[in-house]
């Protein structure tokens, strides 16, 4: 299997990356020049999945309109399907350093600011840098996905904002990342499109569940949450189990 994730499904979309992204600029976050605030997206800016197939942009909006949610059904048909695998030999260390900046092909890959800032950064809103870094974040006010409520963080707190994998990494493994090349799951652990900064809370209490065992609290959400866990099945070429496709199809309106 080559290192590389494969173009997405062709019904799907087209992964176009933009000059900004190619040169490390997280959109709507830049530099502050060091230790000052920068302004990051609001809540209402939140990009829909279906517009944000590389997941450079910010957020996770609701998908309401019916020809949206039609289309979200079409990207979930496009998923294969097979029995959920044993864990044996899952460990977090399978995938690479934690967060790192030298998970090659995917957006905001070495661009001298680690995964887990890069993702505060683009999701973000009023944020405040540490002194002499345009990279590291140490307050911000982040708009949860997940439960609709707004977060004022601080890095004194850090667990109050975790970064969630969308498609978590031990459900991969069980379905199929275990045979997979270490450099292909580093990517795979360090792609936007899988990461979403959420509320610590809800993303604890999510773990390692698929769509039939556990959904984002606010209803919302749901269809559109969705839709991304689609995205990156289908960008790496993981089925997901037959009760979680049912799911993400009713979520839908399927």
């Amino acid at each position: 299997m080559p290192d590389s994730p494969r173009k997405p499904h062709p019904a799907l979309f087209a992964v176009v990356l933009s000059a900004a992204v190619l040169a490390g600029c997280v959109p709507g976050s830049g530099p502050s020049g060091g230790g000052g605030s920068a302004s990051g997206p609001s809540a209402g800016s939140a990009a829909g999945p279906l517009g944000n197939p590389d997941g450079t942009r910010p957020g996770l909006a609701p998908l309401t309109a019916e020809r949206d949610r039609a289309e979200a059904r079409e990207v979930v048909e496009g998923l294969t399907v097979k029995g959920r695998g044993p864990r044996t030999g899952y460990d977090r260390d399978e995938f690479g350093p934690a967060w790192t900046d030298a998970a090659d092909g995917v957006p905001l890959a070495r661009n001298g600011c680690d995964t887990r800032n890069d993702l505060l950064r683009r999701d973000g809103l009023d944020l405040r840098f540490r002194d002499g870094s345009d990279c590291v974040v140490v307050s911000m006010t982040l708009h949860d996905p997940y439960t609709g409520k707004e977060i004022a963080w601080k890095k004194a707190k850090a667990a109050e904002v975790q970064i969630d994998h969308v498609v978590p990494l031990s459900y991969s493994w069980q379905m199929g990342s275990s045979r997979w090349p270490e450099s292909r799951r580093r990517q795979f652990a360090n792609d936007v499109l899988n990461l979403l900064p959420v509320e610590g809370r809800a993303n604890s209490a999510k773990r390692d569940s698929g769509p039939a065992s556990w959904l984002p609290p606010d209803r919302r959400i749901r269809c559109a949450y969705a839709v991304r866990f689609a995205q990156v099945a289908l960008k790496y070429e993981l089925p997901v189990t037959a009760a979680d496709k049912r799911m993400m199809l009713s979520q839908c309106g399927g």
